[in-house]
Parts: structure tokens; C-alpha cells; sequence
């Protein structure tokens, strides 16, 4: 059998890795010890900055086969031919906690789904929940901040969390859900995933459609109660997923997609660009277009998991974006996340990469030099400029241009208060449909928490309840009278 030798980064061939050179066998270490400091060195940079949301997750590659051909609504390459594989890389994760955080935390769950089409990657970056507490980006950072440690003590603190709450009701639904007890998912395959925003399809004839995606688990939806998670594995999840690929137990979720007009928009009583409410199902059906399916894990967390670049503009020919104000705020906020956390050539890692040719103009930069599918993705001795008088250089395909988006008309650019909305209804009608014994979790967990809060915070999250359902309001009460 060959022997492997053991090398610097380099290459050269290292003769010792167990002791450094010192003067005399008690003595100090000399200047000359630069494989020492070569490990040290590396060492003390292993680490990047983690995401300041989602950070702790896991990941898997797999396939989407479509089973319904979109044809008629997008150009899509993925999207067309029923049967039609495609590649994919999913990311789960806790949203608000950091890496020391739990894997049974009761939070939202990210689903983020890289698809590596023919025309390049589409990142489908949602949550497993259709719905968020925000519609306006400017309030995210404030949002989060109210989820995280408390400043002073640096552990986590609910009184933050219901503060901000009591003053923004639009968060309601959401609460609603994470309370409930979809709240905290047995594991990731055991919860369903959603893009939460509204996107667009468009077709060969330049007409556009909203739609949001859902993909519902094969395994079934299970849950865990407070006092199940309490005594849980901090990293059950993770270990969970890895286990089940591992003895080919591959899970898998049934993609089904909601479809909206651009008309029945216009005409639509609610908002259905709003990421705090739901399109309701009885007027816009989901409609199954195919199968997602986890079969390989990843060979190593840090490369592929942790070096994941997902970006809700990571867009294909045939899908765009909405009005959805809280999807127009992440179209720049994640590819900048990226960039200061992994670097400017993210994309070029093996994960990140198309699978096919990628051609631009895009220069230098920390790290620049792969190029894993073919393409420009590096500097080259070709032009770095466009437009050129090169025959073979880059050049832009007007066939696939975007249709126009439609706007109001005669609107005006302002800064529009949705405070008055309403925020109650879909929140009272997801209350109205759970069971009595979901009713009951919901009014304990949310009392676990309030019950820590002041007395004016109370009261103002009970008035939001009774607005959504007298019966919503009245168990909290009785849950913190308890």
C-alpha cells in the first residue's frame, strides 16, 4: 500500500510533526520553527465569522424531480420537462441563537434550498413556517436583536422578546405559530419548508404569475412538547439527519407550489405581497409539481455546511422577485452577509458554484482562482472589461430579458405606516382550526414566557389576543394566573 506523506500546505514533505525545534531538549524554541508557526498560524484562523442569523444548521445534497412540467407560467430550464432532475444542497438551521445554541430551541427553522440548474443556482432561502414577524425590512436588525442574549447578562431573555412584540403587532401570526406546538420540530425531516415570500414565474410569452413555494414532509409532521426539549440532545437534529442518510433512510419532502395572477393580485382583499399573511388555500390550491429527496451528507461541515452561500436574488431565467417588501430588503442584505463573512469570491468554493459555465467580468479579489464547472469564474489574459471587441468574450443574451414588473399606478414614493392593518385575523383563524389540547400549548408556552414580563407588556399582548380570539386571550390569562 502507498504511503501517504505528510506535507506542509505548501507541499513539501514535513520529517517531524511532533516536536519543534528548540535549543537543547529543555530549551527554548528558535526563530527558524516556521512549520510550528505555519499550524498556529492557520490555527488561529479556522474559524469565520458566524451567520448573525441561522447559525446553527446542517446540510445535506440530494435531487428535485419535477413531476409537473411549469412550462406554462416559466421558462425555467428545471421547470420544464416532467422528470427532469436536478441537483440540489438544503441547509436547516435555528434562526435566532448562535452556534451554542440548541437544536430543540423553540424557534423558527431555516430551509434553504440551493438548486443547481443548467442556467446556474436558485436559491429557494425560506423558514418552516409560511409566514414572519416582519413586513419591512428596516425593522429586521431590531427584531433580531430582541432574540438574542440579553446585552448585560449574555444568556437568553423573553422579556425582550414579548417587549418588542407587545409593540408591533404585526409579529402575531408568526408568534402564534412558534408558540404552538409546530414551535419546536422533532428534526428537520419531521417539518415542512416554505419560501414564506411571494416570488414570480414568467413565461415564454413575457406574462408574469406570484407564487410561493411549500414543500410538505413524506415523514409527517412531529413535534416536541417544552418538556420533551428540555431533556432533548443539543445536537439530536443535526445527528438525527446525518444517521438517517447514513443507513439510507433518505428523507424527502413533496414540492407544491401556489399560483396567483397578476389580476387576481389586483384584486385580492389582503395584501398577497404581505410576508405576515398566508394566501388561503380554498382560493389559491397547491398544486404538486415534484419530489425533493436528501440522499449524501456532507464530507466535511466547515467546507461545504458552514461555507454555504444561499441568496434569495440567486435567481434563473423564468423567476424574479414581488413588491414583497421584506424579500426586496434580502435581495441585498444576504449577498453582503456573504461577502464580509466567507469573502467576495464565495461563490467560486465547490458548494457555491454553478454546475455550469460561468462567464463575467468580475475581477480579483481574497481567494480568487477557481473554477470548478469551466467559465470566467478567475482572471484571465482575456478582457476584463465589457463591452469588447473580442468575438469569443462574454456578451449579455437579450433572450432571456425580464418583462417589466407591473407598479400602482400613480404611485408615490413615501414611507406608508401598515400599523392600522390588520393583524389579527389569520393569527385567530390559525387558533380557531388547532385541537384543545393545541389551544392548551399554545396559552402555556406563551405563558412561560410573559409571565417573566411587566405588568403594561401583559396587558398589551392579552389585548392582541382577544382581538385574534376572546378564547386565545382568555387561557393566556388563565395560563399566567396558574
Amino acid at each position: 500500500m502507498t504511503k501517504t506523506i505528510l506535507t506542509t500546505s505548501a507541499g513539501a514533505p514535513v520529517a517531524d510533526d511532533n516536536n519543534s525545534i528548540s535549543v537543547g531538549p529543555r530549551g527554548p524554541l528558535t526563530y527558524d520553527n516556521h512549520y510550528t508557526f505555519e499550524k498556529l498560524a492557520h490555527f488561529n484562523r479556522e474559524r469565520i465569522p458566524e451567520r448573525v442569523v441561522h447559525a446553527r444548521g446542517t446540510g445535506a445534497y440530494g435531487t428535485f424531480t419535477l413531476t409537473k412540467s411549469l412550462k406554462d407560467v416559466t421558462i425555467a430550464d428545471f421547470l420544464q420537462n416532467e422528470g427532469k432532475r436536478t441537483d440540489v444542497f438544503i441547509r436547516f438551521s435555528t434562526v435566532g441563537g448562535g452556534q451554542d445554541s440548541h437544536d430543540f430551541a423553540r424557534d423558527p427553522r431555516g430551509f434553504a434550498v440551493k438548486f443547481y440548474t443548467k442556467q446556474g443556482n436558485y436559491d429557494m432561502v425560506g423558514n418552516n413556517t409560511p409566514v414572519f414577524f416582519l413586513r419591512d425590512p428596516s425593522k429586521f436588525p431590531d427584531f433580531i436583536h430582541s432574540q438574542k442574549k440579553n446585552p448585560r447578562t449574555n444568556v437568553p431573555d423573553p422579556r425582550m422578546a414579548y417587549e418588542f412584540w407587545a409593540n408591533y403587532p404585526q409579529a402575531l401570526h408568526q408568534v402564534t405559530i412558534l408558540m404552538s406546538d409546530r414551535g419546536i420540530p422533532a428534526s428537520y425531516r419531521n417539518m415542512n419548508g416554505y419560501s414564506s415570500h411571494t416570488y414570480s414565474f414568467w413565461n415564454e410569452k413575457g406574462e408574469r404569475f406570484w407564487f410561493k413555494w411549500h414543500f410538505k414532509t413524506n415523514q409527517g409532521i412531529k413535534t416536541l412538547r417544552a418538556e420533551e426539549a428540555a431533556v432533548a440532545d443539543p445536537f439530536g437534529a443535526q445527528m438525527d439527519l446525518v444517521e438517517a442518510i447514513d443507513r439510507g433512510d433518505f428523507p424527502s419532502w413533496t414540492a407544491k407550489v401556489q399560483i396567483m395572477t397578476e389580476q387576481q393580485a389586483r384584486d385580492a382583499e389582503f395584501n398577497p405581497f404581505d410576508l405576515t399573511k398566508v394566501w388561503p388555500h380554498d382560493e389559491f390550491p397547491l398544486i404538486e409539481v415534484g419530489q425533493l429527496e436528501l440522499n449524501r451528507n456532507v464530507d466535511n461541515y466547515f467546507a461545504e455546511t458552514e461555507q454555504a452561500a444561499f441568496a434569495p436574488s440567486n435567481f434563473v431565467p423564468g423567476i424574479s422577485s414581488s413588491p414583497d417588501k421584506m424579500l426586496q430588503g434580502r435581495l441585498l442584505a444576504y449577498q453582503d452577509a456573504h461577502r464580509y463573512r466567507v469573502g467576495v469570491n464565495y461563490n467560486q468554493l465547490p458548494v457555491n458554484a454553478a454546475k455550469c459555465p460561468v462567464n463575467h467580468y468580475q475581477r480579483d479579489g481574497a481567494m480568487a482562482g477557481l473554477s470548478p464547472a469551466g467559465g470566467n469564474h478567475h482572471q484571465t489574459s482575456e478582457a476584463n472589461y465589457f463591452p469588447n471587441d473580442r468575438d469569443n468574450a462574454p456578451k449579455p443574451d437579450t433572450s432571456v430579458a425580464e418583462p417589466a414588473m407591473p407598479i400602482e399606478a400613480g404611485a408615490w414614493l413615501d414611507r406608508f405606516d401598515t400599523g392600522e392593518d390588520d393583524h389579527y385575523t389569520q393569527a385567530g383563524n390559525l387558533f380557531r382550526i388547532m385541537t384543545d389540547d393545541q389551544k392548551q400549548q399554545l396559552a402555556d408556552n406563551i405563558a412561560g414566557g410573559l409571565g417573566q414580563c411587566d405588568a403594561s407588556v401583559q396587558q398589551r399582548m392579552l389585548a392582541q389576543f382577544e382581538k385574534a380570539d376572546p378564547d386565545y386571550a382568555a387561557r393566556v390569562a388563565a395560563a399566567l394566573m396558574a
